[in-house]
């Protein structure tokens, strides 16, 4: 199989982004979305974004904000592309596309395709988002979705590269699976996942 798409998420350092971008991420991730430990504002994502080589896809994750909301902060901010979790119907993604914007749609939902609903790349995510807490994606009722989507959900460096061979994800998502505590990355566990992830 081809290499994983790799993003690794909730980065909120310096350190954590040259990390990710050294040990070959494909894409990293800032929290907008309240209320998480790993959420940044976006003065603070600008700087870390601007770090990022124009090969790493920048990526703002939201939950439950409007249009506007997420539209000034992904502005103000300088991330290249938008991840919706929650109920956002495709009036959403129509609304945020724009020129050299990918639009990410995350979704504990089992969906039959990518682009359902005007998204770019499909993010299929645990039942409890952001927990760590994985989800049985070997159970015989899970159907991958046609087109470009990521697994996500309870992923670490120990069970990323049986997860996608299982499921035939074209990339995976990571945050807490590389954490040293709730909203702390390690260095070594970024380097571990995508080593792994990589892995023929």
């Amino acid at each position: 199989m081809s290499d994983l798409f790799v993003k690794i998420c909730g980065l909120k350092t310096a350190h954590d982004v040259d990390v990710a971008v050294g040990a070959g991420a494909d894409a990293v991730g800032f929290v907008f979305a309240p209320g998480s430990p790993r959420t940044v504002g976006a003065a603070e994502a600008r700087e870390l974004a601007a770090r990022v080589p124009d090969g790493v896809l920048t990526v703002g994750v939201f939950r439950g904000q409007t249009v506007e909301e997420v539209r000034r902060l992904t502005e103000e901010s300088g991330v290249r592309g938008v991840q919706l979790h929650g109920d956002e119907g495709p009036e959403y993604y129509e609304a945020l596309r724009a020129e050299g914007r990918t639009l990410l749609r995350a979704t504990a939902q089992r969906v039959q395709r990518c682009g359902e609903y005007g998204e770019d790349l499909l993010l299929i995510d645990a039942p409890a988002p952001g927990s760590g807490k994985p989800w049985n994606w070997a159970a015989q009722e899970f159907t991958a979705p046609e087109g470009h989507w990521l697994l996500a959900g309870g992923l670490n460096p120990g069970n990323v590269r049986e997860a996608a061979q299982t499921t035939g994800a074209w990339g995976v998502d990571v945050s807490s699976g590389v954490e040293s505590e709730r909203g702390v990355k390690s260095p070594d566990l970024i380097r571990a996942f995508v080593e792994a992830a990589r892995a023929r």
